[in-house]
């Protein structure tokens, strides 16, 4: 585990009760983010795969959401305090310790990846191997659903987050990775700011090919 892992996952151990309570209805005020993983969950459905992991999940809001959406859910996060406090907030469901890059999850077993804001502590020279865990675990086919802070710049830029440094990344640059991850970007959404940082909230979605596949690099 490298150092910017060891800070994330001490940090969110950290903040567990605050940042339950802070973003347990979060999504009620957010209407592009909630319509986005409505649509996600309506596609991953279709894919005929509702199994589907919630990476980062925090306290496991976002897992009981897609769990209601009709999906097979699972939530995966680095911190033990948040998956403990998310076991003890959703019993029937099923969460993990584990790094987004290193999924304990078997090859082209999931229809869905949910990354709700949970690549932005990432290092930028550190996200294509992510990216290539995320479509490691999806089917052919499968949807990824990435939500992260876009800027209007060429680059990625570093901030202090609330708690934890992070990265905001320029969308055509995140769609781009994508792409050399075996991914097939289709949709974006970029909207006004939701807080005092002024970069834009993004959601893109991305559909996992293979080589050969149509549109797939």
């Amino acid at each position: 585990m490298t150092a910017h892992q060891d800070e994330t996952k001490a940090a969110y151990d950290g903040v567990v009760e605050l940042y339950a309570s802070l973003f347990a209805g979060r999504l009620e005020t957010q209407p592009f983010a909630r319509n986005m993983i409505g649509t996600f969950a309506e596609l991953v459905r279709e894919t005929g795969n509702p199994r589907t992991a919630d990476v980062g999940c925090g306290p496991g809001h976002l897992t009981a959401m897609l769990h209601d959406l009709g999906l097979d859910a699972l939530g995966f996060d680095l911190s033990p305090a948040m998956v403990d406090h998310a076991r003890r907030a959703h019993p029937a469901l099923r969460f993990d310790e584990a790094r987004i890059e290193a999924l304990p999850v078997e090859d082209d077993a999931l229809g869905g990846v949910l990354a709700h804001y949970s690549m932005i502590h990432t290092p930028p020279g550190e996200l294509p191997a992510l990216l290539v865990e995320q479509a490691r675990v999806l089917e052919p086919g499968g949807l990824l659903l990435a939500s992260f802070f876009a800027t209007e710049g060429p680059e990625p830029v570093r901030f202090d987050d609330k708690v934890a440094p992070a990265y905001s990344w320029p969308a055509d640059r995140f769609a781009a990775l994508l792409t050399r991850a075996g991914f097939v970007p289709f949709a974006r959404l970029l909207h006004d700011p939701a807080s005092e940082r002024g970069f834009l909230d993004a959601h893109m979605l991305a559909r996992h090919g293979r080589a050969g596949d149509p549109g797939c690099p």
